[in-house]
């Protein structure tokens, strides 16, 4: 069956990379060869696409530090697997906004003033570019690399248009320990299967050489990361 995973991007970061030496990640060889062939050899995966937004740098801890790192690893990536992997971007919005201060019951008229980062468009995109794929016939088999609630609309939508034409896949992007996020139970209802964690040798065991060749200066692995 023809193949193609949808990364969400900052439920990755957040679920399995945060505070780890693995963020200079093989998407490819994590996704389609440690997890998608083990489970069935015969699949054909044609595509992973890579949905993110560029940080901000001044609000990143490590400032334009952080930037060049992210830009670095998209370059890889897309300079590794230049037919195989996509990069899709949103953006961040970076607004002033007052929220409660945290106390119980909540109260309005007791707020701070913050800066609200938000990332924008990342779960939209997801669901278009699954559901235009499968209304083209690009894909045979979807499958979502996200715990978040807000692309169910698309999976649903999916499996009561083309049910029986389309298998659907989740992979939860947690790492697997006591502490865990949930599998979200409303993802896996309408997936015909579910991967439930990453473990953290599978995350050693796919990361992308520290150097990558180009026709010009090759690309280095972050040396802070």
């Amino acid at each position: 069956m023809k193949t193609i995973v949808y990364v969400d991007g900052y439920n990755l970061f957040y679920g399995c990379l945060k505070h780890t030496p693995f963020k200079w990640l093989d998407l490819y060889k994590l996704f389609v060869e440690q997890i998608i062939r083990v489970q069935d050899p015969a699949l054909e995966v044609i595509q992973v696409k890579f949905f993110t937004a560029d940080i901000k740098a001044k609000v990143a801890s490590n400032g334009q530090l952080a930037s060049q790192a992210q830009q670095s690893y998209h370059r890889a990536l897309e300079a590794r697997y230049p037919e195989k992997i996509e990069i899709i971007k949103g953006y961040y919005s970076l607004e002033k906004a007052k929220l409660p201060i945290y106390i119980n019951p909540p109260d309005k008229s007791q707020g701070v003033d913050v800066w609200k980062l938000e990332e924008k468009e990342t779960d939209v995109n997801i669901a278009l570019t699954a559901y235009r794929d499968v209304v083209k016939g690009n894909a045979e088999h979807i499958v979502f690399v996200s715990n978040d609630t807000d692309i169910f609309p698309a999976l649903q939508a999916i499996r009561e248009d083309y049910d029986g034409n389309v298998h659907i896949g989740v992979i939860i992007p947690v790492r697997q320990h006591e502490n865990a996020r949930p599998a979200n139970a409303k993802l896996s209802n309408y997936a015909d299967w579910t991967r439930k964690y990453i473990t953290t040798k599978e995350l050693e065991s796919s990361q992308l050489p520290n150097t990558i060749p180009t026709k010009k200066k090759p690309i280095k692995k972050p040396e802070y990361w």
